[in-house]
């Protein structure tokens, strides 16, 4: 995770350094945008490198569950200043389309938009796969935001080409338009993600129905039920209760609440298992 974020940090120093000299060559508001972007992804990338080390923080004895919301935290930040940006640059747009300027050497803004794409598509395909295997929010939202400046990058290298072609000015206004209205965009899922970490929002149907099904495979388990799940960054807590034939021991009903605990943290490796044993399904009277 973290080789991550500093692959993340250092492509996006490039990437704002190429991309303003082509903004100063080029005068496009395309290739603002564009820089725009990517500077938020640097500022994202920092925000991620230590939000990540700090949610890598053991448990200890001022923060029990961990401190895996830093994570969910980061991630409320970084939505706060994608969607600022988004909404400067929306102005930004609004003046360059009432006093149009024709874009210059495009051919410069082709070229450094193009060392962009390679970049970011090999930061991305990585960061993928850190999220796979790990299931971080914070490297996520980062891969979020890459996956953004690839989207602008693309639509900076079309408008800067068609626009050149043409000589239309308000073609490089328009991509830019799009692209600020695709940073809110990319704002309001990062930040609904990371409320619903912070709100301790269930896992996923799918996820909680997994862990009903990994339960009731047991041939001792009789029942299942208030199964409670959140997640706090790449921890999963969940906490269930089973029925179990009220004649066993406790040493008996023990081994198979075991048992039952490893079978789930086989099929969720990060997850956090408090579990209930109930000789009756206490939901009914008896």
């Amino acid at each position: 995770m973290r080789l991550a974020t500093v692959a993340s940090t250092s492509v996006a120093l490039v990437l704002v350094g190429a991309k303003a000299v082509a903004w100063m060559v080029t005068d496009s508001v395309s290739m603002l945008s564009s820089l725009v972007d990517t500077s938020l992804d640097l500022v994202s990338s920092l925000v991620t490198f230590f939000a990540v080390r700090q949610a890598l923080i053991p448990a200890d004895a001022d923060h029990r569950f961990g401190h895996g919301k830093a994570e969910a935290l980061a991630g409320l930040v970084q939505a706060g200043f994608i969607a600022a940006s988004g909404c400067a640059l929306l102005f930004a747009v609004g003046e360059r389309l009432g006093s149009p300027r024709q874009v210059r050497e495009e051919g410069i803004g082709l070229a450094i938009s193009a060392l962009a794409i390679v970049l970011t598509l090999g930061l991305v395909a990585f960061q993928r796969h850190v999220v796979a295997r790990s299931g971080s929010i914070a490297i996520g939202a980062d891969m979020a935001h890459y996956k953004t400046d690839l989207a602008a990058t693309l639509a900076t290298g079309v408008g800067l080409f068609v626009s050149g072609q043409l000589k239309q000015p308000l073609i490089d206004s328009g991509i830019a338009g799009l692209v600020a209205l695709y940073l809110l965009h990319g704002a309001w899922g990062v930040g609904r993600r990371s409320l619903d970490m912070l709100m301790d929002r269930e896992l996923p149907d799918d996820e909680r129905q997994r862990v009903r099904d990994i339960v009731l495979g047991d041939p001792a388990v009789r029942g299942v039920h208030e199964l409670r799940t959140r997640a706090s960054g790449i921890t999963k807590f969940i906490q269930l209760h089973v029925v179990l034939d009220p004649t066993l021991t406790l040493g008996a009903a023990h081994g198979i609440s075991d048992r039952i605990q490893a079978a789930v943290r086989q099929a969720f490796p990060q997850a956090e298992i408090i579990l209930h044993v109930d000789g009756w399904d206490d939901r009914v009277k008896p």
